[in-house]
């Protein structure tokens, strides 16, 4: 099993914490990763664009002019493409761009990632994380001892004065562990998570 330090918010390491190789050290699959990835992009657009093909845009049933003797390309609508105010040749139409990934492959995704950040040194574990009040300041200087800059800050409850400290910091996330995702932690340099998020996540993956 991996063993990573456990800090306390002033950055001093404070414990010792075996990891579950089935969660955090396994053989990394690019594949799932990347499908993950795309799913989740894909999961986001809307899919609402929409313009008019040529039988659609007003007008134009009139031939402009004859076939043959004008001295003009022959024509048979002004709505077709060539024209202006034409319609648009394989127009995009609403569509859902979602894709479906199983179960098993979303959560190989997952343990992929979170191994990769164990590998890489990315994955720092707290004691805990508990703040006074709402005080950005304050979650800065914890960054700070922890000597981490761009991070995702996992905690299993919703803790609000963590949150609201977090909020208006640039390049730094929270998420509960229940709504990591892969993209997030492959977005953000470090993993920055609390001893008892690292427990409810092996529940669930293990």
């Amino acid at each position: 099993m991996a063993t990573v330090a456990v800090y306390n918010i002033e950055g001093k390491e404070v414990d010792k914490l075996e990891l579950n190789d089935s969660v955090f050290g396994v053989e990394i699959n690019e594949h799932l990763v990347h499908q993950a990835v795309v799913a989740q992009m894909a999961g986001k657009r809307q899919g609402t664009q929409s313009a008019k093909t040529r039988s659609e845009v007003r007008g134009g049933g009139r031939k402009p002019w004859r076939q043959k003797g004008t001295g003009h390309a022959r024509q048979g609508s002004i709505r077709a493409p060539q024209w202006t105010g034409g319609g648009v040749v394989f127009a995009p139409k609403p569509r859902d761009y979602s894709k479906k990934l199983n179960k098993k492959e979303k959560a190989g995704a997952m343990k992929s990632v979170l191994t990769s950040k164990v590998n890489e040194e990315k994955f720092i574990v707290l004691d805990e994380l508990k703040l006074d009040g709402i005080k950005t300041k304050k979650f800065v200087e914890v960054l700070n001892n922890l000597e981490v800059a761009k991070a995702l800050v996992i905690t299993k409850d919703n803790d609000q004065n963590v949150v609201m400290s977090a909020r208006n910091i640039p390049d730094v996330k929270t998420a509960l562990t229940n709504t990591i995702n892969v993209y997030d932690i492959l977005k953000y340099d470090t993993v920055v998570i609390t001893k008892d998020a690292v427990a409810a996540i092996e529940e669930v993956y293990a």
